[in-house]
């Protein structure tokens, strides 16, 4: 117990830029459960575009080429990968963070 006692009175003792430790280990957390629930909201999104390009694509309104596909991607591809890894970057990598995630999946 008293090495329970000793981390306890570590993590809520001093400040780190000023905010309580606590305060510090939330923010992970926060943005777990809004990433997850925005990930769950566009999962669902995708799911209903792709079911409807399918239908359209059937009935042949929609061609799936990927020769179209190819001009955006050398115009675009090399910008969404500087971005993507600029935003996995800054994303905080912590248990907290992951908890969020998974609770802000499962609740949104």
């Amino acid at each position: 117990m008293a090495l329970l006692d000793e981390l306890l009175q570590w993590i809520t003792s001093g400040n780190i830029m000023g905010l309580p430790p606590l305060a510090v280990m939330i923010i992970p957390l926060v943005l777990g459960l809004i990433a997850g629930f925005f990930i769950k909201k566009f999962l669902k999104i995708a799911i209903i575009a792709t079911i409807i390009i399918l239908i359209v694509s059937y009935l042949g309104l929609f061609n799936l080429s990927l020769d179209s596909l190819k001009d955006l991607e050398i115009k675009y591809g090399p910008t969404a990968i500087h971005y993507a890894v600029l935003l996995i970057g800054m994303l905080p990598l912590s248990v907290g963070f992951v908890i969020g995630l998974i609770l802000g999946f499962v609740l949104g």
